[in-house]
């Protein structure tokens, strides 16, 4: 029988290695990989044949979101699904927006998780029991379908996202530079244009954002 593979990506250890200890004591399933952010994940995803990478949605560096968004969009057969501990509609619609096919709660039993990964692997769309509340009450009290709707984040270039990361977490225009190869320069571009497509003025305002959305802060 062929095993459903998948990639943990999660930055906490512990939690890392519960997970793949629940994952491999399934018949059907099997880690292949683990990673401890959305980078790391992109990276592992071109190295090694897998089926599912099981995302955190809060990482360093480069969050769930966004790796999930750049994983769809180069590898668009890898399904994604999102564990988190935010039952937040807003984070769920960006989840989907950018390519999950899942989303299921840190605090679902194992049978959920297992039901969750069965689900995705057959191409259907998994989310858990208290996030679907969220996902049908906002979708019913809507105009349109918010589901598919772009955010604001989704006008956003790919580096303008992850600049808004590194921002969030502190790093220095130097600092950021270094970590995405690109100059101090282009980072302060990044920074201005970040600020005019936002609405905001000062540096401050791009980290309170970036906390409120989720792109980062503490889990």
């Amino acid at each position: 029988m062929k095993k459903i593979r998948l990639l943990l990506a999660e930055d906490h250890t512990i939690v890392r290695e519960g997970l793949r200890s629940l994952i491999d004591s399934s018949e059907d399933m099997e880690v292949v990989g683990e990673v401890g952010d959305g980078r790391e994940a992109l990276k592992k995803v071109e190295e090694i044949e897998l089926d599912i990478v099981l995302m955190d949605i809060r990482m360093p560096g480069l969050n769930g979101i966004e790796a999930t968004r750049q994983i769809k969009k180069h590898f668009p057969d890898v399904k994604v699904l999102i564990l988190s501990m935010h039952p937040d509609d807003e984070y769920v619609l960006e989840a989907l927006r950018a390519g999950a096919s899942g989303y299921i709660l840190k605090q679902a039993a194992h049978e959920e998780l297992f039901t969750a990964i069965r689900a995705v692997y057959r191409n259907d769309v998994f989310l858990s029991p208290s996030v679907s509340k969220k996902v049908v009450e906002t979708y019913i009290h809507s105009n349109k379908s918010v589901i598919m709707e772009s955010s604001v984040l989704d006008k956003l270039t790919q580096r303008e996202r992850e600049v808004l990361q590194l921002i969030a977490e502190g790093k220095s225009s130097k600092e950021i530079s270094g970590l995405l190869f690109i100059s101090p320069s282009t980072v302060e571009t990044h920074k201005a244009h970040l600020k005019e497509k936002l609405g905001l003025r000062k540096t401050a305002d791009l980290i309170r954002y970036a906390y409120r959305k989720g792109i980062t802060g503490p889990d």
